[in-house]
């Protein structure tokens, strides 16, 4: 198991958000976490990659205690997050935000992950020079998913990557989604709204209200067909 979250709590100053849920993410896999807004699935992202810390339960990567880790060390294990909304460094070329992103990484190995990159979202090739504040929504998304891939880590976090963005975009975010998970091995676990596009590639799905887990899948699509459901948690 690559990610295990076990009962943890969290909470900011004397306010509890998030009240005991148990989550699991496996190697390679999409595994989305869905619910309606003020459940606390931004909170869970932040915990993950140490943001925030449970005030119980404990968080294990790839079998690692990481419970009261640094997000900076975190991130030297190997998880890496998107925050929502798309956020690059807007006055920086789309070069330089490539390159922050592999900040941890020597010349030779920085100047291949950007070979790398760039032949996964051509989009981003052509035009290096370009200021991040002249892209387009969809492409700042693309940027800033390029940005965390730079320092090839084993799980992916997203903070709600369609948001906002036109409906042939967030098929291409989906897409790109898959193609992450299923040719370079990376788990992704992934915060979205929109239900009907991130259960037609997740592998699992927890639904979260009120900081705990209400329901979970292993096939997301069929929870699609609850009504009650759907009316509940998914709107």
């Amino acid at each position: 198991m690559l990610l295990q979250i076990s009962n943890i709590e969290v909470g900011y100053h004397k306010k509890q958000v998030i009240f005991g849920p148990s989550l699991t993410v496996e190697e390679g896999s999409v595994v989305a976490l869905v619910g309606p807004n003020g459940a606390g699935k931004t909170t869970i992202l932040n915990t993950v990659i140490g943001l925030l810390h449970p005030r119980k339960g404990e968080i294990l990567f790839k079998g690692v205690n990481i419970t009261q880790q640094k997000a900076s060390e975190n991130v030297r294990r190997g998880i890496s997050l998107v925050p929502q909304g798309g956020r690059v460094f807007s006055d920086l070329s789309v070069l330089e935000n490539l390159e922050l992103g592999g900040y941890l990484l020597n010349l030779q190995k920085r100047n291949d992950r950007l070979r790398y990159v760039y032949n996964l979202f051509p989009i981003l090739k052509d035009r290096p020079n370009q200021r991040a504040s002249s892209l387009s929504g969809g492409e700042r998304q693309i940027l800033a998913i390029s940005r965390a891939l730079m320092l090839t880590p084993d799980l992916l976090l997203l903070d709600e990557p369609s948001i906002g963005l036109a409906p042939l975009m967030v098929k291409e975010i989906m897409r790109i989604l898959t193609q992450i998970s299923r040719e370079m091995g990376i788990s992704v676990f992934v915060v979205e709204q929109n239900v009907q596009e991130i259960f037609q590639i997740a592998q699992k799905a927890y639904v979260l209200n009120m900081g705990k887990i209400v329901l979970e899948s292993h096939h997301p699509l069929e929870l699609l067909n609850d009504e009650n459901m759907r009316r509940s948690y998914l709107g």
